[in-house]
């Protein structure tokens, strides 16, 4: 498989320059390059910080700006920052009132930022809001329990436009934990994803199967299916989603189909039609919808579907401005 990069060993890095300099308008490396951050911090503003493995882009560099993240690290391939980066992002992000880190539900990922807790809870005041969204690994019993996906970017961009408000410490936090426990996330795929180390896919798929449930670090699913049609494929999903979330009737709620990397938009947009007839169908009111390629898995050919149920108050923090690499909207 052939991939546009000198070597795998420098891939993240010259990505990393690549990144800040197209936005070098409104985000900045850290000191040392070991996050990168917004160029302009708000005094007195909580600082949110989030961060995981290279390989995920835009998430989480590209959500750094007004609106979402202070400071975003990031690490090789599929690799937790270390504690070191998180840290320095503390350092750099922290303006006076206190820092949110909005973690990924991954032991690596919270092995690392409670790590970065311990060395900096001296000098700064912190919390957590760790994403748990994929159904997927609460029903197979591994690790931590659900992981955390896609869901990541609605619980960054509500939190982000909360913060902007000058809410405090705390309150974020509430926000963002109340917020977690009501969305629900499942991808699928066609292929697995090609690692620029070996260039080799990590699962071969035959070309009538696709795996249900994978994650972002191209790990195969809980089952490989007969690959189908996309209306039944997308309502699997939508099934499996809707009935792990408690739905009470007239529910409002964002609807966000994600490509994880080779997944073109006409694609995309054919799933968005399909899950938002299955939600209207069932009394689940689509007040808001995103689709697009934000949470990716390298070159992994799939999608993933997550529905958030949103109060008002909800639906006006998305609904607020948000300028970023990737996300960028005005009321």
């Amino acid at each position: 498989m052939k991939k546009f990069m000198n070597t795998a060993e420098t891939m993240v890095a010259e990505s990393m320059e690549g990144f800040v300099r197209a936005h070098e308008a409104f985000v900045v490396f850290g000191t040392g390059r070991k996050c990168i951050r917004r160029r302009h911090l708000t005094l007195g503003k909580v600082a949110l910080i989030s961060g995981g493995g290279a390989g995920h882009e835009p998430m989480h560099i590209g959500f750094v700006g007004k609106g979402m993240l202070d400071a975003a690290c990031f690490g090789h391939i599929f690799t937790s920052p270390t504690p070191d980066q998180i840290a320095s992002a503390i350092e750099e992000a922290d303006t006076g009132a206190g820092c949110l880190l909005i973690i990924k539900n991954y032991d690596g990922d919270v092995m690392n930022f409670e790590m970065a807790m311990e060395i900096a809870a001296d000098r700064h005041r912190i919390e957590t809001v760790v994403v748990s969204d994929d159904i997927e690994t609460a029903r197979t019993g591994e690790g931590r329990g659900r992981r955390g996906v896609a869901g990541t970017l609605v619980v960054e961009k509500i939190v982000g436009a909360a913060a902007e408000q000058g809410l405090e410490l705390g309150e974020l936090k509430r926000i963002g934990d109340r917020l977690n426990g009501r969305i629900r996330t499942m991808g699928v795929a066609l292929g697995g994803v090609t690692m620029p180390q070996n260039q080799r896919p990590t699962f071969s798929l035959n070309a009538d199967e696709m795996e249900m449930g994978i994650g972002i670090h191209g790990e195969p699913g809980h089952s490989r299916e007969r690959f189908s049609s996309a209306e039944a494929i997308i309502r699997h999903l939508c099934e499996t989603i809707s009935a792990d979330i408690s739905i009470q009737p007239d529910t409002k709620a964002l609807l966000f189909v994600n490509g994880l990397g080779a997944t073109p938009p006409a694609e995309l947009y054919l799933a968005y039609y399909a899950a938002h007839r299955f939600m209207e169908e069932r009394m689940i009111h689509i007040e808001r919808a995103l689709v697009g390629t934000y949470v990716t898995s390298l070159d992994m050919q799939g999608l993933s579907v997550t529905l958030a149920l949103l109060t008002d108050e909800e639906i006006a923090l998305w609904d607020a401005p948000v300028v970023t690499a990737a996300l960028r909207w005005s009321p």
